[in-house]
């Protein structure tokens, strides 16, 4: 899909941002655009955004706390509720949840430790634009390297989250203590993902898994057929 438009939004204290533009232009063929976080709009007709991890502004008060209310995150969020696909990775996701594009919250892991390792993940969700190349209870290997990745909610988001089948994915190991495993979640409408492992970091074999290359394959021929 040479004419894939999409942007990769960088943080003061991104360090994924290029990973995740090699992901995105391996798979669609096109580069996408590069937009600063103090940037008040979006480049036009946008087909994708991706929100990638790091440290964004050095995770003060919480992480992505400071990033959610850049000036360019308010472009973000319309676009999003236009129904423009938004996929937030680790530090992508908790900017996701401060903005309230996603609920929730990332919270510090469960053992008080940096965890980085390749993560055995359950595929929850098969039906969305980011994950219908997947299989519903496929297993995958998809990295992770966060510090506050424990994702929480109360019980009654829980239950919601899981009966509307916003969860995406499941870790199949306690990771960091996350609430009923929880690894991904989706928005109701299906067009936003937050995930705290890195599926820009599983594209090529090379890499120890490419898992994560069917997420951007699927997002991609999603948008070429809508």
């Amino acid at each position: 899909m040479s004419g894939l438009r999409s942007a990769v939004v960088t943080f003061p204290g991104s360090n994924c941002d290029r990973d995740m533009a090699v992901a995105i232009e391996t798979v669609s063929g096109a580069a996408p655009f590069r937009v600063w976080h103090g940037d008040s709009e979006l480049p036009d007709r946008l087909d994708f955004i991706a929100l990638p991890g790091g440290f964004s502004y050095g995770d003060y008060l919480r992480s992505g706390a400071m990033a959610a209310r850049s000036p360019i995150m308010q472009s973000v969020v319309a676009a999003a509720e236009r129904g423009v696909p938004v996929l937030g990775v680790c530090n992508g996701f908790q900017v996701l949840t401060e903005s309230g594009l996603l609920p929730g919250a990332l919270m510090r892991n469960a053992g008080i430790r940096f965890v980085c390792r390749n993560a055995p993940l359950g595929v929850v969700n098969d039906s969305s634009l980011f994950t219908r190349g997947y299989s519903q209870g496929q297993r995958v290997v998809i990295p992770v390297a966060h510090h506050d990745g424990n994702y929480f909610a109360d019980d009654a988001t829980l239950d919601r989250l899981e009966g509307e089948g916003q969860v995406a994915f499941r870790y199949l190991e306690d990771i960091n203590g996350s609430a009923r495993g929880i690894a991904g979640v989706l928005n109701r409408s299906g067009n936003v993902l937050g995930m705290m492992p890195h599926p820009e970091r599983a594209i090529e074999l090379v890499h120890g898994t490419n898992d994560g290359r069917m997420l951007f394959e699927s997002a991609v021929k999603g948008l070429v057929e809508a």
